[in-house]
């Protein structure tokens, strides 16, 4: 056997599952499993910006593969399609040569929406998301041109090779200042709420989610990391918004707005319908899974109501709704054969809690620390909350399915 090209295969698969957003025991796990099939004993170490794995051939000699993941966007598309490669390869193992034209196949099947989808996307995202958070109509429209300036600004920085902290400041600025500046026109009744939903395509909720499962399974570091990610990108939004807001009151005096509308649960799905259909596509769904995100997502937020109206506390209502996210998800995932991450990050959307992070920042710009201290409490309160909901769920799945495993081996055995 050529143990070279197989763990550059292994290798390669691994860095193309990274690259595209799998979590990390995903990653980890899909090699492995490649090794194992194969009958080779093998080391992987896996990080968001490394991937380490190590191999003993013949005669002991031990051979070694890195590769460094640079910045990426998330395409669950390219995670459901190296995924089911390596599940293919595990069922067949064909000669290493063989595998690695598989993956090549697979690189030139991926599938991509189109520069004017993807646009769309932002605005349907965002338009959505403004009336989910409680703007008018008017609202919605200009917070899906504010998704528009958030995808154009976030592509001419991918050109320039930008980091994601200063893109992510740019596009928070240049976002929120048209908001501000027609705050005080006919125009727009308020500005928060447009904001808050262009802001959606900002807040790092994959990446969130990601954290989450990495922690739950155990690769600490990959977890940390991703946090620590999550709190830069907040900190680059409040700076993004927080210089906006300055500038326009500076300019045109403070922003007043006519305050949030109060919507029932027919307009709030509405919202929440639209909003999750343009996030689907802006992570690269394609098919069906596009409508089975959206259904997940109106779940999601129909939990939550329902637990919000029974008990009074949000805290209580994000846990039943993170866990009714992540139980559709699995058995999607089951059903479909495809990674739960990919029914779940669209499907917790509506629950990430985008107010209560702008809410947090405008507070620090406003110079309210009180008011700081306690929303940002509540805003961690609520994702450690969520994170509870997912665990509990996606350990009882993956615990039911080792016991299923054993079981069918033992009953062979026999």
């Amino acid at each position: 056997m050529d143990y070279n090209l197989l763990l550059d295969f292994a290798t390669d698969l691994g860095y193309r599952l990274a690259m595209s957003g799998a979590e990390t025991f995903r990653v980890e796990e899909s090699i492995n499993r490649i090794m194992d099939a194969y009958g080779i004993q093998g080391e992987v170490f896996a990080i968001p910006n490394c991937i380490t794995v190590s191999i003993e051939a013949d005669h002991n000699r031990p051979i070694t593969r890195m590769r460094r993941i640079g910045y990426h966007g998330n395409d669950l598309d390219a995670v459901e399609g190296y995924s089911n490669l390596s599940r293919l390869v595990c069922q067949v193992t064909p000669k290493p040569e063989t595998a690695m034209r598989w993956l090549q196949d697979a690189d030139r099947g991926r599938r991509h929406y189109s520069v004017y989808i993807s646009m769309l996307a932002n605005f349907i995202a965002a338009c959505g998301f403004t009336l989910f958070f409680g703007g008018t109509l008017k609202d919605s429209l200009l917070g899906g041109m504010c998704g528009l300036i958030v995808g154009l600004v976030d592509r001419l920085m991918n050109s320039l090779k930008a980091n994601g902290f200063f893109r992510t400041i740019a596009a928070a600025f240049l976002m929120a200042l048209p908001a501000y500046f027609l705050c005080n026109t006919p125009l727009l009744d308020n500005a928060d709420a447009v904001i808050i939903g262009a802001l959606m395509l900002l807040v790092p909720g994959l990446l969130f989610t990601n954290a989450m499962r990495d922690i739950i399974y155990g690769d600490t570091n990959s977890g940390v990391i991703r946090i620590v990610q999550v709190f830069l990108i907040a900190a680059a939004l409040a700076l993004g918004t927080g210089a906006a807001l300055k500038f326009s009151a500076s300019l045109w005096g403070a922003p007043v707005g006519s305050g949030l509308v109060d919507y029932g649960p027919l307009v709030l799905n509405i919202g929440c319908l639209i909003g999750c259909t343009g996030f689907a596509i802006l992570f690269n769904i394609h098919g069906p899974g596009v409508l089975l995100c959206v259904i997940g997502g109106v779940l999601s937020w129909s939990t939550y109501m329902v637990v919000m109206h029974i008990s009074g506390n949000d805290i209580t209502a994000y846990f039943w709704a993170s866990a009714a996210a992540a139980v559709y998800s699995e058995i999607l995932a089951r059903i479909r054969k495809y990674p739960a991450i990919s029914y779940l990050v669209v499907s917790i959307f509506p629950l990430i809690p985008g107010a209560w992070v702008y809410y947090t920042m405008d507070s620090v710009v406003r110079g309210d620390m009180v008011g700081f201290s306690e929303k940002g409490t509540h805003t961690i309160a609520i994702a450690g909350i969520m994170a509870v909901g997912i665990l509990l769920i996606s350990t009882s799945f993956r615990l039911w399915s080792n016991f299923r495993g054993r079981f069918r081996a033992r009953r062979k055995s026999i």
